[in-house]
């Protein structure tokens, strides 16, 4: 593995490539979960488990499943049953470890299957480390790596939007403005300034 590679991998799905803020995708769970700190910490540890084992059986799928036997075209529904199945899991350990997290969870928690965030980068990784069908040096744990790294930039979204969330609560906001609007205009903002990450260039 070239290490100048990781560096690059990390530092885009964290900053330049944000799941979230720069692609825009599971906001969700982004918007509904990050009223407090701790149940958006815990959703980011949820979302980061599924996202980095998801990757791994994603990556076997694809490599000695679906490319010898001519099946890429059905990609998108092994990788939703996949996800599907580790949504299922984490569910049912959050249920028997914390049921009051659970409880604050909700429906999002289950929401985490249909979380275009991990199907994003599970197709992502099949895209970026595989050439003609045929894996790139490294690609499993190039793919492995990119799913704990996009993870590790959704929680970081995750905690940012938490605290601004919090603070806000002790200041004034007009009525029309308050709860989704203004999470809204707070995550348009945030993603202005993460755009300025975009100048970097590998």
């Amino acid at each position: 593995m070239n290490p100048s590679q990781l560096i690059a991998i990390f530092i885009s799905a964290v900053f330049i490539h944000n799941v979230i803020l720069s692609r825009f995708l599971g906001l969700c769970s982004f918007i509904a979960i990050s009223k407090e700190t701790r149940p958006a910490l815990a959703m980011s540890g949820a979302v980061t488990f599924v996202i980095t084992f998801s990757s791994i059986i994603t990556w076997f799928i694809y490599r000695y499943l679906l490319v010898p036997f001519n099946l890429t075209y059905l990609r998108t529904i092994f990788f939703i049953l996949v996800i599907a199945t580790f949504v299922q899991l984490v569910e049912m350990v959050i249920r028997k470890i914390s049921p009051a997290l659970y409880r604050a969870f909700g429906i999002y928690l289950p929401l985490i299957t249909v979380n275009c965030a991990v199907l994003g980068v599970a197709v992502l990784n099949v895209d970026m480390f595989f050439v003609n069908g045929k894996p790139v040096a490294g690609s499993f744990f190039y793919s492995v790596f990119q799913g704990v790294c996009v993870g590790f930039g959704y929680t970081l979204a995750m905690l940012f939007m938490s605290g601004i969330r919090e603070r806000l609560d002790f200041a004034y906001v007009p009525k029309a403005m308050r709860e989704f609007p203004l999470a809204f205009v707070i995550a348009a903002i945030m993603s202005m300034g993460f755009m300025g990450f975009s100048g970097f260039r590998f």
